[in-house]
């Protein structure tokens, strides 16, 4: 057996994190954003029985500048994916890492008793958690 140390999901991921509705526009929602070192932005639920959804900047680039379309006349209900893959902090890094390469994931929130505690990404897991002192 290994006397590898386990690093966990909770150890390694961004507490900062943003929330918004999914009514709104793609302009509200990047003006809204504190956190862009996420690269996301997590579509609140709209009721308990609802699920959490997921907006990259990457699909803003895809969905919305590379069609030409107005980001005052965008959703980000429309160009979301929901619902969005979540990950339990007391998941080993190792195991999450496999599971995006699985789900063709970059990033997903962490979810603690049904809400967002945080958001993590394979560059989380690679210099947080292999690498600490970087």
């Amino acid at each position: 057996m290994s006397d590898r140390k386990v690093v966990r999901v909770r150890d390694v991921m961004k507490s900062n994190y943003d929330i918004v509705d999914g009514m709104a526009t793609v302009k509200e929602a990047l003006q809204a954003m504190n956190h862009i070192d996420t690269k996301a932005l997590i579509i609140d639920k709209r009721h308990e029985d609802d699920e959490y959804g997921i907006v990259l900047l990457s699909d803003i680039a895809r969905h919305v500048l590379a069609k030409d379309k107005s980001p005052e006349r965008v959703n980000v209900y429309e160009i979301m994916a929901k619902p969005v893959v979540c990950v339990d902090p007391q998941m080993d890094i190792r195991y999450c890492a496999r599971m995006f390469d699985r789900f063709g994931l970059s990033r997903a929130p962490v979810v603690d008793k049904g809400k967002v505690v945080g958001m993590v990404s394979y560059t989380d897991m690679v210099l947080k958690g292999l690498f600490p002192n970087l």
